[in-house]
């Protein structure tokens, strides 16, 4: 059997990365293409950059009810997205198709659990690596042997085991019970008030594990934080049902459909012609540009 890097993409994520970190590229008829540019610059540079041999696009695809049920405010202050924003989805749509890289979107669905639910497949299916590219510290409970997260930087190493625990205190498995602890202010999930991330980090250093945690309560030296535990268990406990990603969604299409195809300049051209991508249309004679 063939070598198999699975690199999977936090679609959402990079969309809102590229949108507000690139300003002011539009065309000429004042349309914004700088999503577009950026989307399509990281994922050029991931293929070129760690090279693999199938790769996949994860989009959300909504809020899932039973996070709601557990948790009516669960990111509900995130602002709407920007019209110029949401107008750029279409286009790199286009583009993926025209590049041929397969798109997962799950109706009421978030992409988080449709990249855990394909690293669970692929780990037992034969994959040699997975690695995932986001920047979302909820990623960071997948991380293991197999799988890995990465930027689009030449410059950043792959996040393993110890990267995460050198990031956050503590290890990939520990992440759900040091977030649910903590709370995500990114997902606006509140945490045990007044306990903050490296506090967390000890005790799940001394203890284990919430289950642990829960059990030897009496140890905790400071009254005030065992005294806020207690009366917060039950929060921590929705956190962690909150927090841990599902990883049974049945969403992948096979390896098949997941395998690198060559870039084809006939289908992209016009693309980048239309959107006035003008380096990315070099970039199709000089495939090292980034």
């Amino acid at each position: 059997m063939s070598f198999r890097r699975l690199l999977m993409v936090d679609g959402t994520g990079y969309l809102y990365r590229s949108f507000f970190g690139i300003k002011g590229l539009s065309t000429q008829d004042g349309k914004p293409t700088n999503a577009v540019f950026g989307f399509i610059r990281a994922i050029r540079q991931f293929q070129q950059v760690w090279k693999p041999t199938h790769f996949v696009v994860a989009w959300d695809g909504g809020t899932p009810v039973e996070r709601l049920e557990r948790l009516p405010t669960y990111k509900s202050q995130r602002p709407p997205m920007p019209d110029a924003l949401r107008e750029q989805i279409a286009p790199i749509m286009d583009y993926l198709e025209r590049a041929a890289v397969t798109v997962i979107r799950l109706e009421r669905q978030e992409a988080d659990d449709v990249l855990a639910s394909l690293a669970m497949w692929a780990t037992s299916d034969g994959a040699d690596e997975i690695l995932i590219a986001s920047s979302d510290k909820d990623l960071f409970q997948l991380v293991d042997d197999h799988v890995s997260l990465i930027t689009a930087s030449r410059d950043e190493p792959k996040m393993g085991r110890e990267a995460v625990r050198a990031k956050t205190g503590v290890y990939p498995d520990q992440i759900v019970d040091w977030l649910a602890l903590t709370g995500d202010t990114a997902d606006n999930i509140p945490g045990v008030e007044g306990l903050g991330p490296k506090t967390a980090a000890r005790l799940l250093g001394q203890f284990g594990s919430l289950d642990s945690l829960w059990e030897r309560l009496a140890e905790v030296e400071s009254e005030r934080i065992r005294s806020r535990l207690g009366a917060s268990r039950a929060l921590v406990e929705n956190n962690v049902r909150l927090i841990r990603l599902r990883r049974d969604l049945g969403c992948s299409p096979g390896w098949d459909a997941l395998a690198v195809q060559p870039e084809s300049p006939a289908k992209l051209r016009p693309f980048y012609e239309r959107l006035e991508l003008h380096s990315l249309l070099k970039g199709l004679e000089q495939p090292d540009l980034f």
